[in-house]
């Protein structure tokens, strides 16, 4: 009878409400399910509870996130073979001294956002970081980062680091953030060190009534589904290689668990693209109505806005609404909403909607028969065809007629490493 494979006892401490985390454990997973590995997995939520004594752990191997000096501290004597998972650091010595180690860039993804900002023909830039502290060194390094490339430049450079996130002092946080928004020159362009830093900015932006993307374009960091959901402007994100670090250190600890010496390589993971959203689309508008009207479209197109509300909100008659945009634009104020409005569903189409009829209600059609149609004629095909499309995004994007004022849903740029 053939002996059974042999099977190994691995603990994966990591924070399952992280979409970080959440990304390492599937990479994590899909390197098993791939491989003839067989792993029982010790995972819990809130594992930084049960770290006292984690170095007597009665396990074979470990992958930790080392971004909380925390792990690092528990895991520096362990016997068992580690693999660590974190921010990449400029200074070598910032890694853990003879642990395998799997990063993300954090240049790489940062230079993606700024080369974004820099081709939506921005001039003025600034980053939302978070305060100084041992648990936020990678957003230091993100920090660091963007400030090279400004410096690289000649370009001054200005980070705001604000307040931790807190119910206490979530007013005080807003109020702060605003008067650093409203201090900036603009346009300017933000890049925010994680998406729960850029949905901050983006309420603040909101709150305050300075227009996104005309006067102050976002890009965050995670491409977090949530963080998404939660903002009435769509976030463009860059997309980190989560899944990517998962595998990778999967890998690595597959090969210490069956004797292999690796010693303590640095493994650096490229970030796999940037999901270009409505937030960094900077258009030079200069007529402070249609700016004004923008705001109001892009937080509002998908209620089922009509011109006669825009033009509410600016304050000014249609007729002289129509013939500013018109002036500024080349488009009617319609076209805009519908534009912005086909954007949302393909975005949705393209997640995985489960039916027409919910891709209409949330996008502000007036029926899943009214989306067909205008699909139709502004891509094409219909709804189906092109959610089934490979390169759907890009085929639409193609296909859209001009005159609608629709600009690409979504694209991932693959960056250059």
């Amino acid at each position: 009878m053939p002996s059974q494979p042999l099977v190994h006892r691995v603990a994966l401490l990591f924070n399952g409400s992280k979409i970080y985390d959440r990304g390492i454990l599937a990479g994590i997973g899909n390197y098993l399910s791939g491989t003839r590995a067989r792993w029982d997995l010790f995972l819990e939520e809130d594992f930084l509870c049960r770290l006292k004594g984690i170095e007597r752990w009665q396990g074979d191997g470990i992958i930790a996130d080392f971004d909380d000096p925390a792990v690092s501290a528990a895991l520096a004597h362990s016997n068992l073979p580690v693999v660590a998972v974190g921010g990449s650091y400029a200074t070598p010595g910032d890694y853990p001294p003879g642990i395998p180690y799997v990063a993300t860039d954090n240049a790489a993804l940062v230079r993606l956002a700024y080369d974004h900002l820099i081709e939506s023909g921005l001039t003025r830039f600034a980053c939302f970081s978070l305060p100084a502290a041992e648990t936020n060194r990678w957003a230091g390094e993100r920090e660091a980062a963007f400030a090279a490339l400004l410096r690289r430049d000649g370009l001054p450079v200005e980070i705001y680091r604000g307040l931790e996130t807190s119910a206490p002092l979530w007013d005080t946080a807003v109020e702060q953030l605003i008067a650093w928004l409203e201090a900036l020159p603009k346009p300017v362009g933000i890049l925010a060190v994680t998406d729960a830093r850029a949905r901050q900015l983006l309420q603040a932006c909101l709150t305050a009534g300075i227009p996104v993307p005309e006067q102050v374009a976002l890009v965050g960091i995670d491409n977090d589904p949530l963080a998404r959901t939660l903002t009435r402007v769509p976030l463009t994100s860059v997309i980190q290689g989560t899944e990517a670090i998962g595998r990778e250190a999967a890998r690595l600890l597959h090969q210490r668990l069956h004797g292999v010496e690796l010693g303590a390589p640095r493994v650096l993971i490229p970030p796999e693209g940037i999901n270009i959203q409505a937030s960094s689309r900077h258009q030079a508008v200069r007529h402070p109505q249609v700016m004004r009207a923008l705001h109001f479209i892009r937080q509002y197109a998908c209620q089922g806005i009509k011109t006669a509300q825009v033009a509410s909100y600016v304050g000014i008659s249609r007729s002289a609404l129509e013939m500013s945009f018109r002036r500024e634009l080349g488009r009617s104020v319609h076209d805009e909403i519908l534009g912005f409005k086909l954007a949302a569903a393909a975005v949705a189409l393209q997640e995985g909607a489960p039916s027409l009829a919910e891709v209409a209600r949330r996008c502000g059609f007036t029926s899943a028969q009214y989306l067909h149609s205008v699909f139709r004629r502004e891509f094409g095909c219909t709804p189906r065809q092109y959610q089934q499309r490979p390169v759907a995004l890009k085929d639409a994007h193609e296909k859209a007629r001009p005159e609608t004022g629709f600009q690409e849903a979504t694209v991932a740029y693959l960056p250059t490493v």
